[in-house]
């Protein structure tokens, strides 16, 4: 089966080590696994910062080679929401709940194209430790890691400017 994923990557988390997984996992070896990576312009609309699409290919590329894959892959680069998924002859393409619509919305473009619809497959998000979503948003808003742990917010030390603010007002 040829395989179609996607994403900004940025920070890459449990999520979306899950999302990409389970490509691979249909791909079976005989298949394809095509993996869009926004690029700068276009991942830039984001509410955070994004580091650049060199350091999110590198950090990718390692990933997708730690999983030791049988099957063919590639990175193309996405300069908006749909890449090559409109007009490319594949199979499925694997969304997140969060990404779901998305997904919908490729397949009625396909249609209006005269193209087949392709089987979507959708994962659960995958949940910190506190019952939330793993986000990119959260990991860069310091509220959790990567693998969905909680970060311990520093305690204020005594005299700081915080405390000093709260006894003024």
């Amino acid at each position: 089966m040829k395989i179609m994923v996607g994403g900004t990557f940025d920070p890459l988390h449990d999520g979306h080590r899950l999302l990409i997984r389970r490509a691979f996992d249909l791909a079976t070896p005989e298949g394809t696994v095509i993996i869009g990576l926004t690029s700068d312009s276009f991942a830039n609309r984001k509410s955070h910062p994004i580091h650049s699409y060199a350091d999110r290919y590198r950090d990718l590329v390692s990933f997708i080679k730690s999983l030791e894959p049988e099957t063919t892959w590639e990175i193309e680069e996405l300069h908006d929401q749909y890449g090559s998924t409109l007009d490319a002859d594949f199979d499925a393409l694997v969304v997140s709940e969060e990404t779901f619509p998305v997904g919908k919305n490729i397949n009625q473009k396909r249609r209006e194209r005269g193209k087949p619809c392709v089987e979507i497959h959708m994962i659960r998000c995958v949940l910190a430790e506190d019952g939330r979503w793993i986000s990119s948003t959260r990991i860069w808003r310091g509220e959790i890691d990567t693998h969905g742990r909680l970060i311990q917010q520093q305690p204020q030390k005594e005299g700081s400017s915080d405390d000093m603010r709260r006894d003024v007002g």
